[in-house]
């Protein structure tokens, strides 16, 4: 009989050639799969649009304090004018006067009149305080109001008008510089010992409201911008100049 063929052996190698396809087919695929969990966390952390920045409400207000504290220089500048008679336009200290009703007394004054003194009250902590400085806005917007009609060319050529217009910045001045002080410092850092961190985010989130509500979505920025034109009038614009010469 004539010697018959093998043919286990090209069997064993063909499924040999399948198995090896095979698990290479399994081993590419796996690389795969595992490299593009290497890479998933990058892309999916990558994000695709910032955040919005969040103030918190006590940082919204202190910042407006800086506001208001640039304006003080405004009104210094223009007691130091008309007390050594130096020429400069009436219009600053209107427009001065106008961001203080509007910004100061109509918003940021009535946030804390509105948000703040009432749940001071109501917690029993610091009445006295909240008291006198509700007094004080009271007399804030009686002085900005003189002060405001006071602020005209015809005032700044009269004598005892200027005098009673100086008096008028020199009372505001005063009387807000630690009023302002006294909020920052004890009144404000107070207040999350009142509420909760639930009531306190929410608070920051109404205050920017407002503000949007009445000024546009950059309110805060557009007062910046309106005070830096006033201090760019009077030459207090550059911040180098009041650093102290020789020092």
């Amino acid at each position: 009989m004539p010697p018959q063929e093998d043919v286990s052996l090209p069997l064993i190698q063909s499924l040999s050639r399948r198995g090896f396809l095979k698990k290479a087919g399994i081993l590419t695929t796996s690389a795969l799969l595992f490299g593009s969990f290497l890479v998933l966390p990058r892309v999916i952390a990558k994000p695709t649009q910032e955040k919005e920045e969040e103030i918190s409400p006590i940082e919204d207000l202190m910042r407006e304090h800086g506001l208001l504290n640039r304006l003080l220089l405004v009104y210094d500048e223009g007691i130091y004018r008309l007390q050594n008679q130096r020429d400069f336009s009436p219009d600053v200290l209107a427009s001065a006067a106008g961001i203080i009703q509007r910004f100061i007394e109509d918003y940021h004054e009535k946030l804390e009149e509105d948000y703040l003194f009432p749940r001071f009250e109501k917690a029993g902590k610091l009445v006295d305080l909240v008291s006198v400085l509700r007094s004080q806005h009271t007399a804030g917007r009686i002085l900005t109001r003189q002060i405001q009609s006071l602020s005209t060319l015809q005032h700044f050529q009269d004598a005892s008008r200027r005098d009673t217009l100086v008096d008028s910045l020199k009372q505001f001045v005063r009387m807000y510089r630690p009023h302002e002080a006294r909020e920052d410092t004890v009144l404000f850092p107070a207040l999350r010992s009142i509420v909760s961190s639930h009531e306190y985010d929410a608070l920051g989130e109404e205050f920017e409201d407002k503000e949007h509500q009445l000024f546009g979505e950059d309110g805060f920025e557009k007062m910046v911008n309106e005070v830096s034109e006033l201090e760019k009038q009077l030459g207090i614009d550059d911040l180098a100049k009041f650093t102290p010469k020789g020092l």
